[in-house]
């Protein structure tokens, strides 16, 4: 006899139900109506910054409210089949059944993460800074792997990954890497990469094959929004140009198009490379520059911002967010979290998703808890 799932059904359209008021509200339904009559206007392309805004926050909530009715039309269908199965007792119509239940679990579990991005920025781009931490040459070549890491993930979200700052190691790896990724709640998903990475494994560059631990840390930073004010006082700035280099110290081009911006007041000091032209590296310099500066402004006012940084701590051991052991044995763990793969290549090839998820539930857990 066929195993009834009425009761998993009932708890998916709870969940759905609970969806509804999060992302297909009579509110947000309203707000989006409003923002496209707002675009029909006349003049309303004449601020671009402006109406580029208003897009996109259409985009989103259109977005949103698509996703959750093809839920509930995909939970209708699924009631339908489920009752027919039991009456017919159809076991090929049951497989089909077990497929839908499976794949609205999964349906719903995407759409819950929506509603956890609810921070200022939290929707917008970000952008990653991976430093080495100790382990000399080897922390070099970790942070090469890392980058790595993070550009496969962009590759499996389908978003753009911008490169700004990637020179190469003294022997091996990155030196350092500054880049952007564009993406649908880029900055919000990328909040649990903040922190220190461990690495164990077996040198690569030691004859005696000995274990080497290693650490580098990942800073984000929001893609602010064109309509925020961040103000940049020319005395305040010294601007350099240099030669670009790609990784593993080739010229990437013959003139001295890399930029270095030095904000004097600060001490912050921000360069890319790896644009096309100068004033493409400049501009892209001004925008990380920028983000930097309204975080430390912010984290000044507001105890808030440091839901944006992340804790401060050495990249070094005790202060690691996740490790990834590449020897004795086959482990990535999450400290934070419990949560823990054995399969290190798939992770590092960018297989991230149950990571950052874990770290989020984990994190609304803490939010509930306190």
């Amino acid at each position: 006899m066929l195993e009834n799932r009425s009761t998993e059904i009932t708890d998916l359209r709870a969940r759905q139900n609970y969806l509804a008021g999060q992302l297909a509200s009579s509110e947000q339904r309203g707000e989006l109506k409003a923002l496209e009559e707002q675009s029909t206007l006349p003049g309303f392309w004449d601020d671009q910054v402006r109406a580029q805004s208003v897009m996109g926050k259409a985009s989103a909530l259109r977005d949103n409210i698509e996703s959750y009715e093809q839920l509930v039309a995909d939970l209708d269908d699924l009631e339908v089949a489920h009752e027919l199965a039991l009456d017919a007792e159809d076991e090929e119509l049951w497989r089909e059944v077990e497929v839908s239940l499976e794949a609205i679990a999964a349906e719903i579990a995407q759409l819950e993460i929506l509603t956890w991005f609810d921070g200022e920025f939290d929707s917008g781009d970000a952008i990653v800074t991976i430093t080495p931490g100790q382990g000399g040459l080897e922390a070099q070549d970790w942070t090469g792997m890392l980058f790595r890491m993070y550009q496969k993930y962009a590759d499996r979200k389908g978003w753009k990954l911008t490169v700004h700052d990637a020179p190469a190691g003294d022997a091996i790896g990155l030196d350092r890497a500054v880049f952007t990724l564009s993406g649908p709640n880029a900055f919000g998903l990328l909040r649990s990469e903040v922190g220190t990475h461990r690495l164990v494994r077996i040198s690569p560059t030691d004859i005696k094959k000995r274990r080497q631990t290693t650490f580098a840390g990942v800073s984000i930073l929001p893609v602010l929004p064109d309509d925020i004010e961040v103000e940049i006082r020319d005395e305040d700035i010294r601007i350099d140009v240099f030669r670009s280099s790609g990784p593993g110290g080739q010229s990437v081009n013959t003139t001295d198009s890399a930029v270095r911006i030095t904000h004097k007041p600060t001490g912050i000091v921000v360069s890319c490379q790896n644009e096309k032209s100068q004033l493409q590296n400049k501009e892209s310099a001004f925008k990380i520059l920028k983000a930097r500066l309204y975080e430390e402004e912010k984290a000044k006012r507001a105890a808030e911002m440091d839901a944006l940084r992340g804790p401060k701590t050495d990249i070094a051991w005790g202060s690691q967010i996740r490790n990834y052991v590449l020897y004795p044995y086959q482990m990535v763990k999450d400290v934070r979290t419990n949560y823990e793969r054995g399969n290190v290549d798939a992770v590092l090839d960018g297989d991230l998703d149950d990571f950052i998820v874990a770290y989020h539930q984990w994190l609304a857990q803490q939010a509930s808890a306190s």
